[in-house]
């Protein structure tokens, strides 16, 4: 693997017997009964399972990893079945309910007898697969629980292993050569990594919400450093015996992009098997990885939908979206002539935040809507947005070190109008107080008397509160409740390579070196801000929101409030007007 002597590791947790469901090292095959239960609130199983624990898989290098395998009691060499690879470093036995009841606001919605126990994190749970003639593989990747090696975390290492994985799974005789990969998040972005490889053996994959790309969407998104989410869920889930790549030290080695994390962007071009890809509109971290997926895979056997639902919720506690997974599975593990292919390739929701539920299954002829009309909106006076240039030339600004500073511009519609697709913001920018800026645009609904709306990630009936007055402040993260799409930006980091641009809306920030700010510069800086679909009826309104600090609410309750931006100092200024005609580009369908 490219750049492996220049990781630096750090070390974590070994797994302890009883903590996040491990159980020791047990090499040993066990049948679950029909009627088996993990607990007393658990799911059922409807069949009997058979369980090998901790199958090794061998890698190219020697290095020795573990997997549990969920199959058919009936599967054997005379009867083969296809597997579904479910691969991340949160542990492979029982841990994705524990993981929501202790990490999750409300459960996500999620009831306790929508899982079984046997799923891992983020993974598909045994108990909807097995009895559909599918094995279920949860591995430990190198370096969690007793796998052998260091812990590399989605990059080119993962990728191999993958790989090699896979082609061993293809040969055991209760297999029958043909591979899937399944899950969510951690789970899902490895499977860009695996595919691009192009593993013999693997016939389909199912990312269900991924990143695409480690330093622009999740840990330096904008050139601004987020890894405290990732230090809290290495803290609390990540456990193994030799360490793990430390991103905070790898970030403050090169806080640009360099060779370690270009290895983190996958090429999408190089996926060649069935990709359904879901998505969503209102995730803070892989709405445009689910996106670039789709955009930039070359073939056509690849399907997107987008769901209304946080993810966690959607691939656990929705039961359509399970049938659909199964029936993907079931044309290209089985090679059986269903009517899979007959699935629209892209399905949109529109969301309508408050208590309305959102439009769901809009069937459209691709994404970007081919449809589209974008809308340029500049900055004005008095905090509005218009069609027209104000004359003369102005100022807004807000205090950069201040979570509740902003510079706020208003869009009211007078009709109904739904806005889908990528928005961006092009400001004019300057900081009297310091060299650089870390700039966060969000774009937020308000209702008719001008009052900022919040939109539900889980279904009302979900949960116990009635109303978002209900929700306590501790409870409100971004997992469950959702403003609005937002952008981030450093402004050192301000260039742009428009030919590896996704799309016009979304630029490609090359990361490579730092433009300092000169003492009262004027900077033109592009920000592409998390795709977006949103109904608004008429007296309602868009309001774009410019600020020092990030406007999310983190996840996590263990790092609510350690988030903020320290970076900045003083007034940023906004300049808008006929000399500097900072915009909003909204995508109107």
């Amino acid at each position: 693997m490219s750049s492996k002597s220049e990781i630096v590791y750090k070390p974590i947790s070994a797994p302890l017997i009883g903590e996040n469901g491990y159980r020791g090292f047990l090499k040993v095959t066990e049948i679950l009964p029909k009627g088996w239960k993990a607990n007393d609130s658990s799911r059922v199983l409807s069949t009997d399972i058979l369980v090998d624990h901790d199958v090794e898989l061998k890698m190219r290098d020697g290095c020795k990893i573990y997997a549990d395998i969920y199959r058919p009691t009936y599967s054997n060499k005379e009867s083969p079945v296809p597997a579904i690879v479910s691969w991340s470093p949160f542990g492979k036995k029982f841990n994705g309910a524990r993981f929501l009841q202790t990490m999750t606001p409300y459960n996500m919605g999620i009831k306790a007898d929508d899982l079984s126990g046997l799923e891992k994190f983020e993974g598909p749970d045994p108990a909807d697969f097995v009895p559909h003639g599918f094995a279920v593989v949860n591995v430990d990747p190198r370096g969690i629980g007793d796998s052998e090696g260091l812990c590399h975390i989605m990059g080119p290492q993962e990728g191999e292993d993958g790989y090699d994985a896979i082609e061993h799974l293809a040969k055991l005789e209760w297999c029958n050569g043909r591979i899937g990969m399944a899950g969510n998040s951690h789970l899902a972005v490895v499977q860009w990594f695996v595919a691009q490889l192009q593993p013999p053996s693997l016939k389909a994959i199912a990312p269900w919400e991924a990143c695409s790309d480690l330093f622009r969407e999740q840990f330096v998104r904008g050139g601004v450093f987020a890894g405290t989410f990732y230090d809290h869920i290495t803290s609390a889930m990540i456990r193994g015996r030799n360490g793990m790549e430390d991103f905070g030290e790898m970030y403050r080695r090169s806080p640009l992009a360099n060779s370690y994390w270009d290895s983190k962007r996958p090429d999408m071009t190089k996926v060649r098997v069935p990709a359904y890809i879901t998505a969503s509109f209102n995730s803070f971290l892989h709405t445009m990885g689910s996106i670039r997926g789709y955009m930039e895979i070359k073939h056509d056997r690849k399907w997107i939908r987008f769901s209304p639902y946080q993810e966690w919720h959607d691939q656990w506690a929705v039961e359509d979206s399970t049938q659909e997974l199964i029936s993907f599975f079931t044309r290209y593990l089985y090679d059986v002539e269903n009517d899979w292919e007959k699935t629209p390739h892209v399905r949109l929701c529109t969301l309508r935040f408050g208590h309305l539920d959102a439009v769901t299954n809009q069937i459209e002829d691709d994404f970007p809507l081919p449809r589209t009309v974008y809308k340029t909106l500049y900055l004005g006076r008095n905090g509005s947005m218009d069609m027209r240039t104000p004359a003369g030339n102005h100022t807004a600004s807000y205090n950069s070190e201040v979570p509740q500073s902003r510079a706020i511009f208003t869009l009211r519609f007078k009709e109904r109008t739904v806005i889908t697709g990528i928005p961006k913001a092009v400001l004019y920018m300057s900081s009297p107080s310091s060299d650089d800026m870390d700039v966060y645009v969000m774009i937020r609904k308000l209702d008719a008397e001008g009052k900022p709306m919040l939109c539900l990630n889980v279904p009302w009936s979900s949960i116990g509160p009635d109303s978002f007055e209900e929700i306590p402040d501790e409870m409100a993260t971004d997992l469950i409740v959702y403003k609005g799409p937002v952008g981030i930006l450093r402004a050192s980091h301000r260039k742009v390579d428009h030919h590896r641009s996704l799309h016009s809306n979304y630029p490609f920030h090359s990361h490579s070196n730092a433009q300092k700010l000169q003492s009262g510069e004027v900077v033109k800086i592009e920000i592409g801000i998390f795709a977006m679909s949103i109904e608004y009826q008429a007296g309602e309104a868009l309001q774009l929101e410019i600020s020092g600090q990030s406007p999310q609410e983190v996840s996590f309750n263990e790092i609510k409030g350690q988030t903020g931006n320290q970076s900045n100092q003083g007034n940023h200024l906004v300049h808008f007007g006929t000399q500097y005609p900072s915009h909003l580009i909204l995508p109107f369908v």
